[in-house]
């Protein structure tokens, strides 16, 4: 009790600061323009059949999260972030094997500068890509007819446009506004569409069942304890010793369980969900044999199925680790700690604390890795336990609410004890 008392403090004091309180009223008024833009559909699209497949298919549901709740609509906004945060990945792992963007990232503020402009770049063919991509899947599911090529190109270019669009807004959140612009917009897109599925699974959940009730409480349960699981993990890090010899001073370097955010399910979702994606796209091929064959393959690897669920988990697993040598590189560290004159205690200086963090780093990203790996995976178990449908209510979605919630109530509370300082000194 006390703690939410704290939080609605903070809350509160935050329209005190000046400063803060001008960065929140810009944040809300561009995520409301954001929200505005989503609900202005291109033309020609059947959207009750598009909501139909796209909860059918998990993947273009997890897009749809990325592109705020855009995609589902098909808005002149449909593709979202979804091309500018593939070019941000393809930059970090770029950096692993090209030396040039590799020196580029460690330039400070220019280095960082010069890759965002490259990646805006990057940006446009991926962007031209995926509306191509999008119109060959809704049209082979005859949910937009063939276009005229003048109409085609009009519609990529929408699409294109759309897209800066959401990067102008969100990099606006980063210059004048409050928490990353990005994962402000991805939030926005979350909980703006919370409330109708939460009014769907009230028209059609018949109360008067015992057991539906008791299915909708599991339901709620599972949530709040993964939320908690959530917020548990996010706050949670390991600290190694680093005692600095010429200031006789210690302090500790923090090891994040789930350093990695989101970006491993992004990748396993790409590959696991591809089979079912491919096979729901053959199977409206003219071949007799192969439209059969593909439509069993499709329904073998259903979002439901447990084929599915083991490869989705496998794959969260091995890009978890793959993913952490690119967030965190022990060489790198070991070689700052040397150079600063630090160390950590029973540990030797240079390639003896490289394997000692290199060990560290392997085991608590084992956890990290279990972790992601169910929350990936719950949606399936939280489906089959309840038999509850209409909420969609991904653990990917909750990781990326929860983890934005955390991250703008830490800005908030040190801009407003910087406040209440300079307040006191001033």
């Amino acid at each position: 009790m006390k703690k939410k008392n704290k939080l609605l403090s903070l809350y509160l004091q935050s329209f005190q600061v000046p400063n803060l309180r001008n960065r929140l009223l810009i944040t809300i008024v561009l995520l409301i323009l954001f929200r505005f833009i989503a609900h202005i559909p291109v033309p020609g699209i059947n959207l009750e059949l598009l909501k139909s497949f796209f909860s059918s298919n998990q993947l273009l549901s997890l897009l749809d999260i990325f592109s705020g709740g855009t995609l589902a609509n098909f808005s002149i906004v449909a593709l979202g972030l979804g091309p500018y945060i593939n070019a941000s990945v393809m930059f970090q792992l770029f950096a692993l094997v090209i030396p040039k963007i590799e020196e580029l990232s460690k330039e400070g503020e220019y280095g960082r500068a010069k890759i965002n402009q490259y990646t805006r770049i990057i940006t446009i063919p991926l962007a031209i890509v995926q509306a191509i991509g999008m119109y060959g899947i809704l049209r082979s599911q005859n949910i937009i007819g063939t276009l005229s090529p003048l109409l085609l190109v009009a519609l990529i270019a929408s699409m294109l446009c759309g897209t800066m669009i959401m990067i102008f807004l969100g990099e606006l959140i980063d210059t004048y506004g409050v928490g990353n612009g990005t994962s402000m917009i991805i939030f926005a897109g979350i909980i703006a569409r919370l409330p109708i599925n939460f009014f769907q699974t009230a028209n059609i959940t018949d109360f008067s069942n015992p057991q539906n009730i008791l299915n909708l409480s599991i339901f709620l349960l599972l949530i709040t304890v993964l939320v908690g699981g959530v917020v548990f993990v996010e706050e949670a890090v390991l600290r190694i010793p680093v005692h600095y010899a010429r200031r006789a001073q210690s302090t500790f370097l923090p090891i994040k369980i789930n350093s990695t955010g989101v970006m491993p399910i992004i990748f396993a979702m790409s590959l696991a969900s591809a089979p079912s994606l491919i096979g729901q796209f053959l199977s409206k091929a003219p071949q007799p044999q192969l439209a059969s064959f593909a439509s069993s393959f499709s329904s073998f690897f259903n979002p439901n199925s447990i084929p599915y669920s083991l490869l989705y988990f496998i794959f969260v697993m091995f890009f978890t680790f793959f993913y952490s040598s690119v967030v965190f590189k022990p060489k790198d560290i070991a070689e700052d700690l040397r150079k600063s004159g630090a160390f950590i205690p029973g540990i030797r200086p240079g390639s003896a604390t490289e394997k000692r963090l290199t060990y560290l780093v392997n085991r608590i990203m084992v956890v990290g890795a279990l972790f992601l790996g169910l929350v990936a995976i719950f949606p399936s178990i939280l489906q089959n336990i309840t038999n509850i449908n209409t909420l969609n209510i991904g653990g990917t979605s909750i990781l990326i609410v929860v983890s934005v919630l955390i991250e703008l109530t830490k800005k908030m509370e040190n801009a407003v004890q910087t406040y209440n300082y300079d307040k006191f000194v001033f």
